[in-house]
């Protein structure tokens, strides 16, 4: 039976969703029915359709009383709206359901785990947290917390470990019963992820450390996935309060990609460590893997330093990345966009062997929801050029830019005039691993967006977008002679699809 705070969130849908203008909403990514929304929660497989939970405030567009979104889809571009999941309404979660993951349990019901918030006042006068992790068990749009919650506290953690800092457990199951892991916050202040086991998913145990940072990449690790993927065991996590390494991590929330080899007990030994991604507006990601054996992840499409500063009058805030494909490569994790994307191609556009010294627009590559690839080489053999920008979301006030300079091998993305009226950050800088002075691009545009893959996925870069919709020229420029190819597609949706 739902809660009087399940309802009151329902009911305050249903009243206010219809007003959201429909400029404000992506078209094919899920965006919150209304007011603020975070971290993807619960990505999973259903009774045969994918599902989509998400952190999400219905009643202002800043972070707040988290409770759980809810959407689900056939093929991961087209999203169906569904009632509000969970709502903070139980004394061991009444400061915030926060996030979780979800699985579907042999008697064909949905078992959501998630991390329950509630503060104390202290005898000092302050607030402390305490998260637990609990369970909720439903039928794909209806869900009843377990009577037993919560079915993990601190009396589960290892020594040093901080109930204060405990969240975000990703599930899943194996031959022999389930697993999960959390984030924690140990007794060096920085980030560890925690293995813990059940036969039934109802009764847990902790086994031991998957990874433990010891400050190496930030503090805090929050919302682990670990997952096996092309021979490799690989683990994602997001680190609060990182500091800059080279261009490969910048300040601030992040998020690191470690690839290697598990032992008998599941702890990871580290071959490589990388960023998952390179842009301003990327957290939180995770995976699932559907019946076709590939593993797709979605993310957060915002950062925590850069989320207060929001266009006025809006009336919602906060985006989902678009499902990418995942795979290894040279002990790289590469991304690539859901291949279902390809069904929603309208007419294409192509272009072969354009030389460029200039700036120069072609006939037909305009628009603000396209995908957009681009295969930039010298001219003229050795000769290279200087540089090579890409300018996007066009008109005569606004642009984003991508610039390349092949003799530094680093991309640099500028939105400083995309709309965003605020001192934040606007630019990034990233490395890239081409050769000889080529480059591929591949740039997906939807209202407010723009994701960047690089050279067929190996580098991933996402960026929040406020430009304009109306602003849609797309324009070319080098310095020195280039060669490139260009092929671009329209992505059309009919009335009614997309994120509804």
């Amino acid at each position: 039976m739902a809660s009087d705070k399940l309802r009151k969130a329902r009911d305050y849908e249903n009243q206010y969703i219809p007003f959201v203008p429909e400029e404000e909403r992506s078209l094919f990514h899920v965006t919150g029915g209304i007011g603020w929304i975070n971290d993807p929660n619960g990505f999973s497989l259903y009774k045969g359709e994918y599902h989509l939970f998400y952190q999400y405030n219905p009643y202002k567009t800043v972070w707040g009383p988290m409770h759980w979104g809810h959407v689900k889809t056939k093929d991961f571009i087209r999203w169906e709206r569904l009632p509000v999941a969970l709502a903070p309404d139980m004394p061991y979660d009444k400061d915030g359901c926060f996030s979780g993951s979800a699985v579907e349990l042999p008697d064909g019901r949905q078992l959501l785990m998630y991390t329950g918030v509630r503060e104390e006042n202290q005898p000092d006068g302050t607030i402390k947290p305490f998260q637990t992790q609990c369970l909720a068990i439903g039928d794909g749009v209806n869900y009843e917390k377990y009577e037993g919650n919560p079915v993990l506290t601190a009396e589960n953690l290892p020594k040093g470990g901080s109930a204060e800092d405990f969240r975000d457990p990703k599930l899943w199951r194996e031959a022999d019963g389930y697993y999960a892991v959390a984030g924690n916050r140990p007794a060096d202040g920085s980030g560890s992820v925690l293995l813990f086991q059940s036969d039934d998913a109802f009764q847990w145990r902790y086994v031991g450390p998957v990874a433990s940072n010891h400050c190496q990449y930030g503090s805090m690790w929050e919302c682990p996935d670990y997952f096996r993927l092309d021979g490799k065991d690989v683990l994602l996590v997001s680190p609060q309060e990182m500091s800059p390494i080279g261009l490969e991590f910048h300040a601030g929330n992040g998020t690191v990609c470690m690839i290697g080899e598990a032992n008998e007990i599941k702890h990871l030994i580290r071959e490589n460590v990388h960023a998952i991604d390179y842009g301003i507006d990327f957290y939180a990601p995770q995976t699932l893997q559907p019946p076709d054996g590939r593993r797709i992840m979605i993310a957060w499409m915002a950062n925590w330093d850069t989320a207060r500063s929001q266009p006025r009058g809006i009336r919602i805030f906060g985006q989902m990345t678009l499902p990418r494909e995942l795979s290894i490569r040279d002990g790289r994790l590469i991304q690539r966009p859901v291949r279902e994307l390809e069904n929603y191609y309208g007419e294409k556009i192509s272009y072969k062997n354009v030389p460029l010294s200039t700036e120069t627009n072609l006939v037909g590559v305009r628009g603000r929801a396209i995908d957009l690839t681009v295969d930039v080489r010298p001219a003229n053999g050795n000769l290279m050029y200087r540089w090579f920008k890409l300018h996007l979301a066009k008109d005569g006030e606004h642009v984003t830019t991508i610039r390349y300079k092949p003799d530094e091998g680093i991309v640099r993305v500028d939105r400083s005039r995309c709309g965003y009226r605020y001192d934040i950050v606007h630019v990034r800088n990233f490395p890239v691993y081409s050769k000889h002075g080529r480059i591929k691009l591949r740039a997906i545009l939807d209202r407010h967006s723009l994701e960047l893959f690089v050279n067929d996925g190996e580098q991933a870069a996402t960026f929040v977008v406020h430009t304009p919709v109306t602003a849609d020229v797309i324009s070319f420029e080098a310095d020195g002679e280039v060669l490139m190819d260009v092929e671009k597609y329209d992505l059309i949706f009919d009335k009614g699809e997309g994120d509804e």
